[in-house]
């Protein structure tokens, strides 16, 4: 038995554990070998306008767990004046992906802690976001889930950003 703890993980290039498992759309991981979804890099740095542009393209795809993906390296590499608007969008992407897998409770969960957050931001949001409409998609999505189940489809579910 090998004395390393981590002994056969998938490790990216700088050693740290990263699951290399192929995804489905909704983030799941399948079998290795099968063909899934091409992964979102982590780390990028984007404009804002790039970020919108990325996330919607996604979330119209159906694949609103890579959109959170590319929200989340907003809300890690941004401004700090702007992190708690990319958190709660990368909340809101995420809370579509548990309603789409029929994790209705979670999904409504997070799809309202992104509204607050995003309702609550003080600032003016960057590349022409529509916080009041997103805002308003989320909490409605939220109020549907929880009243007629789930699983609900993502692209269709999916909101405008802009």
């Amino acid at each position: 038995m090998s004395t390393d703890r981590h002994a056969g993980r998938d490790r990216d290039d700088e050693g740290r554990a990263r699951n290399a498992r192929p995804r489905d759309g909704l983030g799941r991981p399948l079998p290795y070998g099968t063909p899934g979804v091409a992964r979102q890099p982590e780390g990028v740095v984007r404009t804002p306008e790039e970020t919108v542009a990325e996330a919607q393209a996604l979330l119209d795809a159906g694949h609103p767990f890579h959109a959170h993906e590319v929200f989340e390296d907003a809300w890690k590499a941004g401004p700090p004046e702007q992190r708690e608007l990319w958190r709660g969008l990368a909340q809101m992407a995420v809370g579509l992906t548990h309603a789409a897998r029929g994790n209705t409770t979670g999904g409504a969960r997070l799809l309202r802690r992104g509204a607050d957050a995003v309702a609550d931001w003080p600032g003016t949001p960057p590349a022409r976001l529509d916080t009041q409409t997103v805002v308003a998609w989320a909490r409605s999505l939220a109020d549907g889930v929880e009243r007629d189940g789930g699983p609900v489809d993502p692209a269709t579910g999916a909101p405008r950003l802009t």
